[in-house]
C-alpha cells in the first residue's frame, strides 16, 4: 500500500523501562541526518513513481531496519552486547515496503563474546527482536509468501528474520531446523569469513569452495524450505553452492565485480551471476556505503547504484535483479569503522583491502571516493523509493520496474520457500 501504511505510534520496546529494564542508549534520529536526496522527476514522473509504490508488492532482499546509537564510537559494542536493537517503526513506515529482510547484526552480537556469530547470541538476539515485534501489530512476522501478500494489503510491513552468515550453525545440521522453526526465512552460507560450510569473500583468492557438511547444509535448507544467501561467499563456494542446490539461490545483497576495474569483495563476477540466473536465483543491488561505486562513478551514490543494476540486468536478464540495500538507520559509515577496527579483526581487514587496492592499481583503478552517507540510499526509507524513481526517470516500462522492486523476488521466495 506504498505510503498508507497503517502504522499507529508504537516504539520499539515500549512495554519496558529504561535504565531499569535495560541498558538504554542515545540513538541517532532515524531519519534527516543528511539532506534527503530524491531522484528529480516531472509531475507525471512523480504520479507515476507514487502509483507504482501503491499498486506494487514491494520487497527488499536485504536490509538492517534498526536504529544505530548517536555516538558510534564510545557505544555501538555495548549496545550490541545488551542483545536489544531497536527497530525504526516510525521511519519504516515512510520506507513504502511491504516485506522486508531483517538481517539483524549478528557478527557483532557480542552477548557472551567479543566475536559474534556464537549460537546462544543468535537466538537471543532474535528472542529480543521477536518479542518486540509481538508488541505491536504494524510490523508483521512473515513465515511464509501469503504474509507479504496480505502486509500489502493492509498496510504493514512484513519482517522476515534472517542470519547472514552459518558459522553458528558449527557442525550441527539440525540447527537449520531449529532457525527455521524460530521463524529464521533465510541463511547466508559464509560471512565475510570461512566457516564450516565454505569460503568467505573476503579470503579471495584462497577460495575452497563448498565442504561436505556445506553440501550438507545447502540440502537441509532445500528441503525445509530456506532461502539461501551467497552474498559474502567467495566465487568458487557461490558456485559451488548453486551447483548443489536443488531451488534457486540469492545473492541478496551485492554488485558486478566488472565494474570495479579489479577485484572486489561485494561484487560477483559474471560467471558467478550467469549461474545465478540459469538456475532461475536473484540478485539483490547492495548500497551499503562503498559497496557499489563503479570506476565510471568513484562517488558511491544512487547513480553508481544504477550502473551495477542495469549492468546486472542486461547480463542476468531483468527476470534475475532485484533491491537488496544493506542500509540502516544511522552512521553506516561509522559502523565499518568501528567493526573493521575492533581488535583480532584490523590485521584480516587491512590484508584484504590491500589486496584489493592492489589488484585496482594494476588495472590504473584509484578506487572510491571517500563518503560520509550514500546520497540517495541513505537509509530504508528512501532505497526503494529512488530506485523507483530513477527507473521511472530512465524510461523502464510499469512490467519492469514491478519486476525490480519486489516481483522478481516474490517469484523466486514461492520456489525457494516451503510454501
Amino acid at each position: 500500500m506504498g505510503k498508507n501504511k497503517k502504522y499507529t505510534g508504537y516504539k520499539a520496546f515500549q512495554y519496558l523501562e529504561p535504565h531499569v529494564d535495560y541498558r538504554a542508549f542515545e540513538l541517532d534520529k532515524a531519519e534527516g541526518r543528511f539532506p534527503v536526496y530524491w531522484v528529480p522527476l516531472s509531475k507525471n514522473e512523480e504520479d507515476r513513481a507514487d502509483e507504482l509504490l501503491e499498486k506494487c508488492i514491494t520487497i527488499s532482499l536485504h536490509e538492517h531496519p534498526v536504529l544505530l546509537p548517536k555516538n558510534m564510537e564510545r557505544d555501538y559494542i555495548a549496545y550490541e552486547a545488551e542483545g536489544r536493537e531497536f527497530i525504526a517503526y516510525e521511519a519504516l513506515s515512510h520506507a513504502c515496503l511491504d516485506a522486508v529482510f531483517d538481517d539483524m547484526m549478528d557478527g557483532t552480537a557480542y552477548i557472551t563474546s567479543k566475536e559474534g556469530w556464537k549460537w546462544n547470541d543468535i537466538v537471543y538476539d532474535l528472542g529480543m527482536r521477536l518479542s518486540d515485534i509481538a508488541h505491536q501489530d504494524f510490523v508483521v512476522r512473515c513465515e511464509k509468501v501469503d504474509d507479504i501478500i496480505n502486509a500489502h494489503e493492509t498496510g504493514r510491513v512484513a519482517l522476515i528474520p534472517s542470519v547472514e552468515g552459518a558459522a553458528p550453525v558449527e557442525n550441527e545440521t539440525d540447527r537449520i531446523d531449529i532457525l527455521y522453526g524460530l521463524g529464521v526465512r533465510k541463511l547466508g552460507i559464509t560471512y565475510g569469513e570461512s566457516n564450516a560450510l565454505g569460503s568467505g569473500g573476503s579470503l579471495w583468492p584462497r577460495d575452497g569452495g563448498l565442504t561436505d557438511f556445506g553440501y550438507d547444509c545447502v540440502k537441509r535448507m532445500n528441503k525445509i524450505g530456506m532461502a539461501i544467501d551467497v552474498s559474502h561467499c567467495g566465487y568458487q563456494t557461490a558456485l559451488d553452492v548453486i551447483e548443489a542446490s536443488d531451488k534457486p539461490v540469492m545473492d541478496s545483497h551485492s554488485g558486478a565485480a566488472a565494474l570495479y576495474g579489479g577485484r572486489h569483495g561485494r561484487g560477483k563476477p559474471d560467471e558467478v551471476l550467469q549461474a545465478l540466473a540459469k538456475k532461475g536465483g536473484i540478485i539483490g543491488i547492495s548500497a551499503a556505503p562503498n559497496s557499489t561505486w563503479t570506476v565510471n562513478n568513484p562517488e558511491h551514490t544512487i547513480e553508481s547504484y544504477m550502473e551495477h543494476m542495469e549492468y546486472c540486468i542486461k547480463l542476468m536478464g531483468i527476470d534475475h535483479v532485484g533491491v537488496g540495500p544493506d542500509s540502516i538507520y544511522g552512521d553506516h559509515v561509522a559502523l565499518g569503522k568501528v567493526w573493521h577496527n575492533q581488535e583480532g579483526r584490523a590485521s584480516l581487514r587491512t590484508r584484504i583491502y590491500a589486496q584489493a587496492r592492489t589488484s585496482q592499481a594494476r588495472s590504473g583503478v584509484i578506487g572510491p571516493k571517500q563518503i560520509t552517507y550514500v546520497k540517495g540510499l541513505e537509509n530504508p526509507s528512501e532505497c526503494l523509493v529512488n530506485v523507483t524513481r530513477w527507473l521511472v526517470k530512465h524510461g523502464y516500462s510499469d512490467k519492469e520496474i514491478e519486476k525490480v522492486i519486489g516481483g522478481n523476488a516474490l517469484r523466486f521466495l514461492k520456489s525457494a520457500w516451503y510454501r
